[in-house]
């Protein structure tokens, strides 16, 4: 039985939004080069976490936000 999209938590679809987000933004991906060389600047773990937290926070600001 498949739920459907109304009786979904406002978490749970920020949470399916910040994956979407991230894994089409490549947030959070440990990917090399063809060089062995990271593609972009190395980041400390701590902070692509508190990246990924400030990015839930909006999905879950834009999830809950009125429709007018």
């Amino acid at each position: 039985m498949e739920i459907s999209s109304a009786a979904r938590r406002p978490e749970d679809i920020a949470l399916d939004l910040l994956k979407f987000v991230a894994s089409h933004a490549n947030i959070a991906s440990k990917t090399t080069g063809a060089t062995g060389f990271a593609a972009t600047p190395a980041v400390k773990a701590d902070d692509q976490v508190t990246h990924l937290l400030e990015l839930y926070a909006r999905c879950r600001a834009a999830v809950e936000a009125p429709i007018e």
